[in-house]
């Protein structure tokens, strides 16, 4: 699918992040080469593909972690390679990011782990980052006594939570996540993928979700996203999906647990 296509056919829909022409490799492999999305705003876009065709590149691409060869990735309409180092760091504070495997500081407590940002972008006492801090840890569903713990001490899903706490620290209007229920058994990922849910409703959150886990994308997905064969193969609704005759967009969506998540699905629409 031509991914301009679909920003024309959604209309006057606000575009928060825009890609365009993305070439990214390392040495002489190339990862993407001139690959097109659009993310619109308030929504949660599901980043599917196969291991190792560059999903989590893209989201380190966007934030800047990986450098591209070609192309142009605009943030909130600014395109990230015209801006001065002020107005780089004021699109950064207006995101999030949760990283795979949560990526705390091992010799910081929670409530440091999520006051990181906020020491590093804000001027305010003591008192006021602990509030905020556990704010934050109560809102991603925390209790209290998880403040004072470190990484060690909590379990694979405690993590995940403290891991988001700090991703939205800032309050930020965009949220990427890298594989948010990887690691989780299945009644904890399914937990996770309400929690995300409910927060994207509640904080109007624009989310950009790099999984592989099918019942996220039936969940809480808006829209999902292809990369195979270096570039976004499809974006759309999961039912458009479903349909591409695209090699793995038929093995990924309808092998047989595929097959019964789809059943599910419609079940559930009637």
């Amino acid at each position: 699918m031509n991914e301009a296509a679909g920003t024309e056919q959604g209309g006057a829909r606000e575009v928060a992040i825009r890609v365009r022409g993305l070439t990214v490799g390392f040495g002489e492999k190339l990862i993407m080469d001139g690959l097109d999305l659009d993310v619109y705003r308030g929504e949660v876009l599901g980043f599917v593909g196969a291991s190792g065709v560059g999903k989590s590149v893209l989201t380190r691409t966007i934030l800047g972690l990986v450098r591209k060869r070609k192309g142009s990735i605009e943030v909130f309409g600014r395109n990230l390679d015209e801006l001065s180092f002020e107005q780089r760091r004021a699109i950064e504070r207006r995101w999030g990011v949760l990283f795979q495997h949560g990526a705390l500081f091992s010799a910081l407590t929670v409530k440091q782990n999520v006051q990181v940002p906020m020491r590093e972008y804000l001027s305010l006492s003591d008192r006021l980052l602990d509030e905020l801090a556990m704010l934050k840890i109560a809102l991603v569903g925390l209790k209290p006594d998880a403040a004072d713990k470190y990484p060690s001490e909590l379990s694979g899903g405690m993590i995940k939570r403290a891991a988001l706490a700090r991703a939205l620290a800032l309050d930020p209007d965009v949220l990427f996540l890298d594989e948010p229920t990887s690691g989780l058994d299945p009644i904890g990922a399914g937990e996770f993928d309400e929690l995300i849910g409910t927060l994207q409703k509640t904080l109007g959150l624009t989310v950009f979700m790099v999984t592989h886990d099918l019942d996220s994308l039936y969940s809480i997905c808006d829209r999902v996203a292809a990369l195979a064969d270096r570039k976004v193969i499809e974006a759309g609704p999961i039912d458009q999906l479903l349909a591409s005759e695209h090699p793995w967009l038929r093995a990924y969506f309808h092998g047989q647990r595929g097959e019964r998540l789809h059943l599910a699905y419609q079940a559930t629409r009637g």
